[in-house]
């Protein structure tokens, strides 16, 4: 996989000034974002959030997910620590795309859960793909990481990696009428670490 970056930006935030790369996989239509502070290069236990796009709640503020506080938390405490990565990865709605999405949030409204919503419109639970992640961490020479994450299938992306994990930072946000059955989905049949 070669993987083409573009050059580094810095980009003022609410939670401070971080730097900006964009990246993507040679002849991919799909371009990331490496949002980080601090110096990575060659480091031990780098405070790390893998996270796919959710137009509606990173940029809209859905309260039917906890994606786009999710994101905030993750820089904030990056901002804390002075030091960290937000890898952002263009994968809206588990993979599937931000038209499907709507259209998996329209079954919502007529009471199918999120993986049920998936399925109806001929989809897996979750299409998304975080070997780019694994790579860029790699060509950053990065040995461990400290992962923000509640779901294990972003732990066990690493196990075939020579980046381990030495520690797993929940990231817990408070429930609300439009998301909480959402997040119960997520705990009971996704295996998520809430």
């Amino acid at each position: 996989m070669n993987i083409i970056f573009s050059n580094k930006a810095k980009l003022p935030t609410k939670y401070g000034e971080f730097n900006i790369v964009s990246f993507k996989q040679e002849g991919d239509i799909h371009e990331h974002c490496l949002l980080y502070l601090g110096n990575l290069k060659a480091q031990d236990d780098v405070l790390t959030r893998i996270h796919s796009e959710c137009l509606t709640g990173d940029v809209f503020s859905s309260r039917k997910c906890d994606c786009g506080e999710q994101l905030d938390e993750s820089m904030r405490v990056i901002a804390k620590k002075q030091t960290g990565i937000v890898l952002y990865l263009r994968q809206e709605g588990r993979g599937i795309g931000l038209f499907n999405k709507i259209n998996a949030y329209a079954l919502q409204d007529q009471g199918q859960d999120t993986i049920q919503a998936n399925h109806s419109l001929g989809f897996d639970t979750d299409l998304r793909d975080f070997t780019i992640a694994v790579k860029v961490l790699e060509h950053l020479k990065i040995n461990s990481i400290e992962l923000l994450s509640n779901n294990p299938d972003k732990i066990e992306v690493w196990r075939n990696s020579s980046i381990n994990i030495t520690k797993r930072i929940p990231l817990i946000i408070d429930n609300n009428k439009h998301n909480a059955d959402y997040l119960d989905v997520k705990k009971e049949k996704l295996n998520h670490l809430l």
